[in-house]
């Protein structure tokens, strides 16, 4: 028996929930260690919002930072809207993170021991179809931090392979 509808907005934000968006900055796990996770919203314009919702956006070179008490994460390149006019975003502007208070003072302690860093690590669409951001408290990593990752992803790569061997014998 089909679903009725009583509005018909319910189809569309069924269709809407469908489409996933999630922007990762992959290089991240490699450079850093994640110490803790927090989720923010950010301040955007309209055209920035429709450009995420197109994946296109990057957070390779991004990095968060305070400025008179509040988080902004700077270098976060979000590509001009293909069909915005003259009212189209700039492409690395700074943009404002939005965190409760609490959460905002206790990064900021933190951020001031030596070795601490806030790394933006995901941009993603809520439930809602609000732009969220997942940045990450860090440490960063030494060379040879870095090279027991890469032997760990290799054993695991490896693991991987046998297991499908078995499997497929089976």
């Amino acid at each position: 028996m089909p679903e009725l509808s009583l509005s018909p907005f319910t189809a569309m934000s069924k269709d809407r929930n469908k489409q996933k968006v999630e922007i990762t900055n992959r290089r991240a796990p490699y450079e850093y260690h994640f110490e803790q996770e927090y989720e923010a919203g950010l301040v955007l314009t309209g055209t920035e919002i429709k450009s995420i919702r197109a994946g296109n956006a990057n957070l390779n070179d991004a990095y968060c930072l305070f400025e008179n008490g509040e988080l902004w994460v700077k270098s976060l390149y979000i590509a001009e809207y293909e069909y915005g006019t003259d009212n189209n975003h700039e492409a690395r502007r700074t943009r404002k993170l939005l965190l409760r208070r609490p959460e905002l003072r206790k990064l900021e302690r933190r951020v001031k021991e030596k070795g601490f860093t806030i790394i933006p690590y995901k941009l993603y669409l809520s439930d809602r179809g609000l732009a969220k951001i997942k940045i990450e408290l860090a440490s960063g990593k030494k060379s040879f931090d870095k090279r027991n990752t890469i032997k760990d992803r290799e054993s695991k790569r490896d693991l991987d392979r046998v297991k499908k061997i078995i499997a497929s014998k089976q």
